[in-house]
Formats: structure tokens, sequence, C-alpha cells
């Protein structure tokens, strides 16, 4: 069977396996959402948290603290945590990048206005630090509540790198992980210290997420340039158009000669673009390769990712996240 085919699908996998606990984290993100004063906050809320995403990350802690021996209630309340963050993050990202599409449809500030998504975004921040409270957990609250520091740091560092030549793989790692890799890595975390994993395990279950997490933000980067906008959810070309140094540009940059720099400069830098520019910027890339190896690149971390998982015992669970990083990258191949 194909990976393509919805029934083989890890995150559905996931999901099936995991329905009760799904549900569970669902109907909590329901009543939390909710407003008694504020009736804008429910409707922007509901317009992104019901868009048909997959909740990979909540199903993250999930499975980490179910393949780690947990049964008690509290894996709910930190899978609602990192939805509620994540849904936080998407609001303001959309404010601070002006876009008009996410996951298919408008965008909330598109909608409704910038100010609605910041606030809303900023109540869901809010709700998110009183779920990851409440399991009484010292550990896991500065798990999570360093993870939301670090995806606000990358953030603000990528303003500064994103137009900036100067930009080298280094850094863009360092936004990658703070930007999306940190909720990857600390929801898995999360999932074993819950669970009172041995140290071992938590360590090896942090690095399949932060490795899942970057593996995933280089195939988004990647498929910016050579994806299909129906199954992206955005077009083609946004990330050039936004002027977003983000991994295959760097390839291509570096490797310029002075009229390719040149380009770069005027499209990226100054941000003077003309017809035609994003169609020569994808030639660049393909002239240095900076496409294949951003690929390469990103099945090295889904190949690090799956083989933090290595020391952990053998579960349906355990291949299912194995799985998971094999589609993370399956749609680059």
């Amino acid at each position: 069977m194909s990976l393509d085919q919805p029934e083989t699908k890890p995150h559905e996998q996931l999901a099936a396996h995991l329905a009760p606990q799904m549900q569970a984290v669902n109907a909590l993100i329901r009543d939390r959402m909710a407003s008694k004063h504020a009736p804008r906050i429910p409707e922007v809320t509901a317009h992104l948290v019901e868009a048909g995403g997959k909740r990979v990350r909540p199903m993250l802690v999930l499975a980490t603290a179910r393949m780690c021996g947990y049964e008690g209630p509290f894996d709910i309340h930190l899978a609602a945590t990192v939805e509620f963050i994540h849904t936080a993050t998407l609001l303001h990202d959309d404010v601070v990048d002006e876009s008009s599409q996410r996951r298919g449809r408008p965008t909330a500030n598109l909608l409704w206005d910038n100010k609605s998504s910041v606030l809303v975004g900023d109540y869901l921040f809010a709700r998110a630090f009183q779920l990851m409270v409440e399991p009484g957990n010292l550990r896991v609250l500065e798990i999570l509540s360093n993870a939301a520091a670090t995806i606000a740091e990358g953030e603000v560092l990528q303003l500064t790198a994103a137009q900036d030549l100067a930009t080298d793989e280094g850094i863009y790692l360092q936004v990658v992980r703070g930007k999306t890799a940190a909720l990857f890595s600390a929801a898995t975390e999360a999932g074993g210290v819950i669970a009172g994993a041995p140290e071992a395990q938590v360590q090896a279950l942090f690095d399949y997420g932060d490795a899942l997490g970057i593996a995933f933000q280089i195939v988004d980067d990647l498929l910016d340039f050579q994806g299909d906008s129906q199954s992206t959810g955005k077009n083609v070309g946004d990330d050039f158009r936004e002027r977003k140094l983000t991994l295959p540009l760097i390839k291509a940059i570096a490797k310029a000669d002075a009229d390719e720099r040149a380009f770069w400069v005027r499209t990226i830098e100054r941000g003077k673009q003309e017809a035609g520019d994003l169609d020569h910027a994808i030639a660049l890339l393909h002239k240095h390769g900076a496409l294949d190896a951003t690929r390469a690149e990103a099945l090295a971390w889904a190949a690090r990712s799956k083989s933090a998982l290595s020391t952990l015992p053998e579960s349906p669970l355990r291949q299912m996240l194995i799985d998971l990083a094999d589609y993370v990258v399956a749609r680059i191949n």
C-alpha cells in the first residue's frame, strides 16, 4: 500500500489508535476556548481550530505518554496545551506574514482584522499556561513554558534574518528549531516526563521530536518551490514573494556568482521583484542543486528522528511514530 492512501497515513493511524483520548482533547479545547464576555474569541479560535488540521502535536503528547505506560488523565491537558500554543502562533504568524490563506481557507486576520488575531492569540497563550499548570508537574511546566519562549524567540530571529543574505544554514537551523521544532520536541518530551519514563527515554523522545520538527519545516520550505498549492494550502513561491531566506535559497545563494548575487540582493534584500523573477529564482535553485540538497537534508533529519526511537521498547505506537517520520518526508520523495 502507498503512504498516500488515506487508510495508511500514519497520522490517521495514530488518530484511530488514540481516538478516545483525542475526543477528550477536542472536548477540552472546545471548553477552554470559550469566553463568557468576548464572543469574538470562540469565533476566531473555532475558525482555525476546526479548519481540518491533523492535530499532530497533541497526538505526539498522547502517543509518547501512552508508549511510556502513562494511564493518568493529564496527558489530555498537555495535548490541549500544545494545540493552544500552536494555534496562538498561527494567529500571530498570519498577521506578521500578512497571509491571506491558511490550510486552504481565508486567514482569521483577513476575515476579522489584525487586532482580533493578535489578541485572540494572546488569549490562547494564556489558556495554554492555565492548562499546563493543572497537572502539577513542575518539570512539564518548565518544558512547555520554555518552548513558548523559544517559539517567540525563533520568530523574532526570523524577522532579522529573513532578508539578510548573510543568513547561513546555522542561523536557519536556529530559526527552525525555534519556530517549529521546539513545540514538537516539547510535546514528545512532556509525554515522557508525565509518564515518569527513565531519563534516557525522555532524552530519546526529545531528540525524536526535535529532528521530526526540523524535517517537517525543511519539507515545508522545499514544497514552497515545487509543491502543489491544492495540497499545501499555499501558493508556490510564497516564501520568495515574502522574501524569506529558507534553506533552498540559502544553498543557492552560497553558490551564486556576481550576477546571481545581484539578483538575490534585488529580489530578497531590496524587495524589488518583477514579473518572471520567481521562475528565474527556481531556475537558479535547479542550477545549483539546491532543491536536491535540501531534500537530502530533510531525509537525513527524518532518519535521525527514527534512530532516536530505537532505544525505546517495541510497540505499535513506536512503529506509528517511526512511520510518521517517513510520512513527513514522503511528499518530497
